[in-house]
């Protein structure tokens, strides 16, 4: 499973969902579903614009997690 970690790094840049949707440009709503792991995909196009904003790499805010099966 892939987590999405915004969290650290929102509190890392002291930077909340709404200064991240605005300095982004997508809608606050969308910055919650990817921040509450709702998300079933992300653009690269999005995730590029996250990453220049928070300054960090995809891997950072992106986890994998193995599922229990």
């Amino acid at each position: 499973m892939i987590i999405v970690n915004l969290d650290e790094k929102l509190k890392e840049k002291n930077m909340t969902v709404t200064e991240l949707s605005e300095k982004v440009g997508i809608t606050i709503a969308n910055i919650s579903i990817l921040k509450n792991n709702k998300a079933k995909a992300i653009r690269f196009s999005t995730l590029d614009a996250i990453c220049e904003v928070l300054e960090c790499q995809p891997g950072d805010i992106l986890l994998y997690i193995e599922e229990d099966k």
